[in-house]
C-alpha cells in the first residue's frame, strides 16, 4: 500500500500531527526508528504491530486514568 492509500481515517483530523508524534515516541520506546518520510511500508508487520499495540495500550491507560480521576501521562 503506497502513500495516499491510507484507509484508516482519524475521527478528529486535526489530531493528525499529534498522532504522528505519538507514533514516533512509541516507536522509540519499543526500539524502532520511525521513518523520516512517514512511510511505514518498509517495516515488518511485526514491528508496525508492536508500535500500534503499544499506542493502543497507552491510550487505554490514559483513558482509564482520566475516568478514575487520576493524572494523565501526557
Amino acid at each position: 500500500m503506497g502513500l495516499g492509500q491510507k484507509r484508516n481515517k482519524l475521527v478528529v483530523p486535526e489530531a493528525y500531527k499529534a498522532m504522528e508524534q505519538f507514533k514516533a515516541e512509541v516507536a522509540r520506546e519499543v526500539g524502532i526508528t520511525a521513518p523520516p518520510d512517514g512511510y511505514w511500508g518498509n517495516y515488518s508487520a511485526r514491528d508496525c504491530g508492536a508500535v500500534g499495540g503499544h499506542m493502543v495500550r497507552k491510550m487505554i491507560e490514559d483513558y482509564e486514568r482520566r475516568i478514575s480521576g487520576g493524572q494523565t501521562t501526557h
